[in-house]
């Protein structure tokens, strides 16, 4: 089969190659993939910024694809399924936090860039009836963290008005997606212009690029500020958002693409009870409950393009330039 092998990084023997099928251990099952997607986490892993990093891998997390095999007999009713993959395994048992053994498809295990992929079919979910493959594909890693954020973490309702940083990302996207589904005024920021464009079409309550001078403060006077933020930059920008946030309010971080900041206003958040909640994946239930929602709303991924397999790797460059808006597919 075809797969994208990564031997070495930054950008070092990184391409397809012909390997060799994955071979079923029990209780798995044999996935041919219709369509993966890309996360900024493949990104990481290729430039070798990620924790014990096992090379040679293929991979990817996200994917959609029909079943050829399981193992087991009594898991032959899969076979011949569209489904879905959740790619987060071992979370354990405290559902406030991951246990240290958290681990996600496509590093060390062989991922979704590939033409097939063996997962515990514990981990397949059917194909909700209203997406593509392709649409399918975009949902898993940042679907999963993105409801995390918005509705485990940010408890979100209609009477709460809701601030997302960075709308063009994949998580970013689908937060405003839950949020919007849940009823709550949302706001969004980017540094694009066209970004912030494309989101009104989508019926958000306002949005601001963060290159505009003092747009923290237009944008909590247009809004009245914020009971909760979302944000995957982190940085001193937190303090920023700390400025937004209203009395009581939370800001909830799933990352830190602006790294660590250097300083941190403590007296405005002792002051105004702000909270400060982390956040990453999240649990075999709240996966479920992220695939309720999407099914119950018709909720449909924001996919930025498709591309066949052979263009994933200009796939990965458009990632890292930052210049998409919803998720990167490539279809095999």
């Amino acid at each position: 089969m075809r797969a994208l092998v990564l031997h070495g990084s930054p950008n070092k023997r990184f391409h397809i190659e012909e390997v060799g099928l994955p071979e079923l251990k029990e209780g798995q099952a044999l996935i041919r993939l219709l369509a993966a997607s890309l996360n900024h986490r493949d990104q990481y892993i290729r430039e070798g910024q990620y924790e014990d990093i096992r090379l040679p891998c293929i991979l990817g997390s996200d994917g959609c694809g029909v079943v050829e095999a399981v193992q087991n007999p009594d898991d032959s009713h899969w076979v011949g399924k569209e489904v879905i993959i959740n790619p987060c395994s071992n979370w354990g048992e405290n559902p406030k936090a991951p246990s240290r053994h958290l681990s996600t498809l496509g590093m060390p295990d062989a991922g979704t860039f590939a033409e097939y992929v063996a997962v515990d079919t514990a981990k397949l979910h059917r194909k909700a009836a209203h997406l593509s493959p392709q649409q399918a594909a975009a949902l898993s890693v940042c679907g999963l963290t993105a409801y995390r954020a918005v509705v485990t973490c940010g408890e979100v309702r209609p009477d709460m008005t809701v601030l997302v940083t960075g709308i063009g990302g994949g998580v970013a996207q689908f937060a405003r997606q839950f949020t919007q589904a849940l009823g709550a005024p949302l706001y969004v920021t980017s540094g694009s212009d066209w970004k912030l464009d494309r989101a009104k079409e989508l019926g958000i309550a306002g949005g601001i690029n963060y290159h505009t001078e003092r747009w923290e403060r237009r944008l909590k006077k247009e809004s009245g500020g914020f009971d909760l933020i979302i944000d995957g930059a982190g940085g001193d920008q937190i303090n920023t958002l700390l400025f937004l946030l209203k009395p009581g309010g939370k800001l909830v971080l799933y990352g830190k693409t602006l790294g660590d900041p250097t300083w941190l206003h403590l007296y405005r958040i002792f002051w105004y009870q702000l909270s400060l909640q982390g956040t990453i994946a999240g649990t075999d239930e709240e996966f479920k409950a992220m695939l309720s929602l999407v099914e119950e709303k018709k909720i449909v991924p924001v996919v930025d393009s498709v591309r066949p397999f052979e263009e994933i790797v200009e796939a990965f460059d458009l990632m890292k330039e930052g210049k998409q808006f919803g998720k990167l597919v490539v279809e095999f």
